[in-house]
């Protein structure tokens, strides 16, 4: 699992950083999966090393512009290059009403399918291997976060143990990697969990944007590999974000902390906090790490690796 930063800035973009939008790289699938689309999110796609024709799924917060006004130009560009097979958009109300009306009035034609489904609070999405869940968040439109989970895999199954118990091999040893347990042919019952390694635990990660500290956040968040959280406001510019209903810095630490994530990554930083003036995004990420020392700021293109974990 990795992770691109394709836009960091909120509202609108600046100089050094584009509106929302985070790629999750699924490597072994070869697929993306996108989170929000903010405008010029495909030039971003154009300066990173993704590959757009390997879009899979995309996961809409909420209906504000700077979360997809890129959606449209994205998907009709995939269309125009003719190499996607199927897109999933997953989102809130009025999502896929927005996007029949980008089509009917620019007569846009797309030559693969797309289907856009309406999330609820809770699954998501379950295809074996991953698990999407999403959860109600707290601002001024309808908007959701997301969690990726992984499913935990066998550790590593031990073939000369198999060997020395006079286990032969064959589609056997599949059943036993699988931790399922098997009955020989002289009556034996072998647990496959004994002949492997330590559970290799199944990845999680969570986006939270946009939204106020809030509960659902925490419960969403609990125990994630990586929480990408939204960070708008410094602290002391707190009562703009109650007012606007965006997180400090120090909510979102307080939410990792709660949650006892392991890796906070902050991203969605308003455009105040520019070099030059008195507050800047070090200070932010100053706040935050007083909370929750592993604290990382996103930047546009930045690129992290979400580590696997052995129990």
């Amino acid at each position: 699992m990795q992770i691109t930063f394709l836009g960091t800035s909120s509202g609108v973009p600046t100089r050094a950083r584009n509106v929302s939008s985070v790629a999750l790289r699924l490597p072994q699938r070869a697929e993306v999966w996108l989170f929000d689309c903010g405008e010029g999110t495909q030039h971003q796609f154009l300066r990173s090393d993704l590959k757009s024709s390997q879009i899979r799924r995309i996961f809409v917060t909420h209906m504000h512009g700077d979360h997809i006004f890129g959606l449209m130009g994205l998907l009709a560009s995939c269309g125009l290059a003719g190499n996607v097979s199927r897109i999933d958009i997953y989102g809130p109300p009025k999502l896929n009403e927005y996007l029949q009306a980008c089509r009917r009035y620019s007569q846009t034609h797309f030559s693969y399918p797309i289907k856009v489904h309406t999330v609820e609070p809770g699954k998501v999405l379950d295809e074996g291997e991953f698990s999407v869940y999403c959860q109600r968040l707290e601002h001024r439109v309808p908007a959701f976060g997301y969690r990726v989970v992984e499913k935990d895999r066998s550790g590593q199954f031990d073939v000369k143990r198999a060997a020395s118990l006079g286990i032969p091999p064959g589609p056997i040893y599949g059943r036993l990697k699988r931790g399922e347990a098997v009955t020989l042919g002289d009556g034996r019952v072998i647990n496959g969990a004994d002949l492997c390694g330590d559970t290799i635990q199944g990845r999680k990660l969570v986006y939270c944007t946009d939204t106020i500290f809030c509960d659902r956040a925490i419960e969403l968040s609990e125990h994630a590999s990586v929480l990408i959280h939204e960070s708008t406001f410094a602290h002391q510019d707190a009562e703009l974000a109650y007012q606007r209903l965006h997180s400090t810095s120090t909510m979102a630490a307080q939410v990792a902390l709660a949650a006892q994530a392991q890796q906070l990554i902050l991203t969605h930083f308003s455009p105040r906090y520019a070099p030059g003036n008195s507050l800047q995004l070090k200070d932010l990420l100053a706040e935050a790490k007083a909370i929750f020392p592993n604290t990382l700021m996103a930047h546009d293109f930045f690129v992290h690796n979400v580590a696997r974990v052995v129990a």
